[in-house]
């Protein structure tokens, strides 16, 4: 996606050059007329005459991270200037400031209707910067705004053709596709959008609750089916333990006394007769008689 971006970059620089090309020879062309000179004229004439108090509102600083677009007569004049000392003639120029650095905003939260009929509220952030200060200014009237607009218009539009599942599993998905569809758009206006991230995703009090028994009875599930597990395996090896027992009294005997050695370790006020193994087998081959 990067390299695509930068190839649309260039392609843009080179088109932008050309306009500037057609630009400077139709103002060679048409000129600025003889009225335009006589108005330069008594400019430059009040700027000697003023002198030196003049050059303060005629010279304008312009830091290194701005750029500065002058309009003589309504015209631009040679492009974006700076950094440093801009001349801007009095009566004949204006001056406008565009900061290039990458400036960011919050998208307010939106109220989206999702694909599954789910109403939910999405909120943004949106950074970019202005990498053209003339087109920023000549062809839009409010460079700023008209991107907050779109990147509002464009987070409902994008999030209504997704699914609730989608929109919280495949975030940084959207955001990379929000970010491509608001740089095609904003790219005309000498804007670039550099990052689009998705901050919140607010469900419905409803809903939550509906997605939280949801995951409480899936929890409550698998904690019966390891507690079954556990159950099956502890019967088995039981079974198996039986089943040695009974081919080896020896062991039987073995385990008997361990069992009266834990009692008497955990139970101290508790007296334990034991009674032999003998007796008990004695008692029960007298039952089966």
């Amino acid at each position: 996606m990067e390299e695509s971006i930068y190839d649309q970059d260039r392609t843009i620089k080179t088109g932008e050059n050309s306009r500037s090309l057609e630009h400077q020879s139709d103002k060679e062309s048409n000129g600025i007329g003889c009225c335009g000179f006589i108005l330069i004229f008594f400019s430059f004439l009040l700027v000697l005459v003023t002198f030196p108090i003049s050059i303060w509102s005629c010279l304008k600083i312009v830091q290194e991270y701005e750029r500065a677009v002058v309009f003589r007569l309504g015209r631009v004049r040679n492009g974006a200037k700076g950094p440093g000392l801009v001349w801007v003639l009095p009566c004949t120029d204006d001056f406008c400031r565009i900061d290039l650095r990458t400036v960011s905003f919050a998208v307010p939260p939106q109220e989206v209707l999702t694909k599954d009929s789910v109403t939910i509220m999405v909120d943004a952030v949106v950074f970019y910067r202005v990498f053209n200060p003339t087109v920023a200014i000549v062809k839009v009237d409010n460079a700023n705004l008209a991107t907050h607009m779109l990147a509002q218009t464009t987070l409902r539009n994008m999030l209504g053709t997704k699914s609730l599942t989608e929109i919280l599993v495949e975030r940084e998905e959207m955001a990379d596709q929000m970010g491509k569809i608001l740089y095609d758009a904003t790219k005309e206006w000498g804007i670039r959008v550099e990052r689009v991230e998705i901050k919140d995703v607010k469900l419905p009090d409803s809903l939550q609750r509906a997605m939280a028994a949801e995951a409480e009875a899936a929890r409550e599930a698998r904690a019966k089916v390891v507690a079954a597990e556990g159950e099956m395996n502890a019967s088995r090896a039981l079974t198996e333990a039986a089943v040695i027992m009974s081919e080896s009294p020896a062991a039987l005997q073995l385990r008997y006394l361990q069992t009266l050695s834990h009692i008497s370790a955990e139970k101290n006020s508790t007296i334990v007769f034991p009674i032999p193994i003998d007796f008990l087998s004695s008692l029960s081959s007298l039952s089966s008689k």
